[in-house]
């Protein structure tokens, strides 16, 4: 532990603010329109509730196209350039969004923003598997997690700026010009290995190369010695992974279905402008980031990635149930959303952790891919049944729904093999 402290930490300084910076861009890019919607869109577009929820989930069909051959080209190609070009397709296309007229024109352009972003998760994931060692890489993702908070924390007040002093279409021409300003800050900052960046000393490129060789070199033979063999279609008829995409669903309906209408949800509790309505829609993305720090020490501190995965599905839950409950005393309900807010990201940076712990190297970048794709199908169902329940019954029990979904995955992690407990 004493030699691993005296390492240079230079990893942290490039890798980490590099990736948290796409990420807000990419997630900026990704829920504006739920400003958009709040703001007089959906009034001017003609869109039902129902159709909304559409537009804002129909994102993440087209998320999936590229999960798999992402996290296959970030693992066995280029990571840094297959990102640069996706940045160049979202912010375009963002752009573009600014000047739809039409539902289908909005529809189309949300579909394929999803795909030209879809890869990006699982490269982002390779990178930081590439960088960060066993005994680092719970925190690494967590830092990295923060990403989606600090987006909603710093796009927020700005998304809710425009769209009531200007209009819902500038809100997308202006930050789809930002996300092609963000390849001055990626091309610099980031490298695919240790072994290709110049701005790394010696001595910690030394210990990264030869402790993560050793770790794949380990994981390989505990894989040979439990007989389990690096074959695709093995692995597609394994138990765990698709385990892991249920779980994963269930954290993304209820993720996608608060965070997509959460304007919405704040401008009918609030009674309040769309420039409040995105200040006080910081708070809960605020406590998360204490959220994901806090399980992402105590999951590396436990190894037990199995609980940190399961607790913030629970908790989050409870909490929108509580939220729920007390809508007609507006500001109890929504300090609990706030109180809630400790759960709403922190899943991940644990979830992620068990897929190399349960597959073998080589298939980790598209397992990851394929796992965020299929799981991802729960960021599409949660927003449009958000939508669809709040049309039919009402905003609460829109609610209720996405609180039956986090439940159902937290009893479903405690079916994965002990030791993603640390067992």
């Amino acid at each position: 532990m004493n030699n691993h402290a005296k390492i240079p930490n230079k990893r942290w300084i490039h890798i980490i603010p590099a990736t948290i910076i796409l990420y807000i861009m990419t997630f900026m890019d990704r829920m504006n329109i739920s400003f958009a919607i709040a703001g007089g869109m959906r009034e001017e577009l003609g869109l039902s509730m129902t159709i909304a929820g559409l537009a804002a989930g129909l994102f993440f069909i087209g998320y999936m196209f590229l999960q798999i051959p992402g996290g296959y080209i970030a693992e066995n190609k280029s990571a840094k350039k297959f990102i640069t070009y996706t940045i160049l397709g979202w912010g375009t296309l963002t752009v573009i969004n600014g000047f739809v007229t039409k539902e289908w024109e909005l529809l189309v352009i949300r579909f394929l923003l999803g795909f030209v972003e879809g890869g990006v998760y699982p490269a982002i994931l390779v990178i930081l598997g590439n960088w960060f060692p066993a005994n680092e890489i719970g925190r690494a993702n967590a830092m990295f997690m923060t990403s989606t908070s600090l987006a909603a924390i710093i796009t927020n007040p700005i998304s809710g700026w425009i769209v009531e002093n200007y209009h819902w279409q500038w809100l997308f021409i202006v930050e789809g010009i930002l996300s092609l300003l963000l390849i001055c800050i990626w091309l610099p900052l980031i490298e695919d290995t240790p072994e290709k960046a110049k701005w790394l000393s010696n001595e910690e490129r030394e210990y990264l190369v030869s402790t993560l060789k050793k770790e794949k070199e380990s994981a390989l033979e505990e894989m040979k010695r439990n007989h389990i063999k690096v074959s695709y279609k093995e692995l597609l008829c394994n138990k765990n992974m698709w385990l892991l995409i249920l779980i994963f669903n269930c954290g993304m309906i209820g993720a996608y279905g608060f965070n997509l209408w959460l304007p919405t949800i704040l401008k009918s509790l609030t009674k309040t402008g769309m420039t409040q309505v995105g200040f006080l829609s910081t708070l809960p993305y605020i406590t998360s980031i204490v959220g994901l720090y806090v399980i992402g020490y105590f999951s590396d501190k436990t190894q037990n990635r199995r609980f940190f995965t399961a607790f913030p599905l629970a908790f989050f839950g409870i909490g929108l149930w509580l939220s729920a409950i007390f809508s007609d005393n507006t500001w109890l309900s929504f300090g609990i959303m706030v109180i809630t807010g400790l759960a709403i990201k922190s899943m991940p940076s644990s979830f992620w952790t068990m897929v190399p712990m349960l597959f073998p190297p080589g298939s980790i970048g598209a397992i990851r891919g394929f796992i965020n794709a299929l799981g991802n199908i729960g960021s599409f169902i949660g927003p449009y049944m958000v939508g669809s329940v709040t049309s039919a019954y009402g905003i609460k029990y829109g609610l209720y729904s996405l609180v039956g979904a986090l439940l159902l995955g937290a009893v479903l992690t405690q079916f994965l093999p002990a030791k993603t407990a640390g067992k």
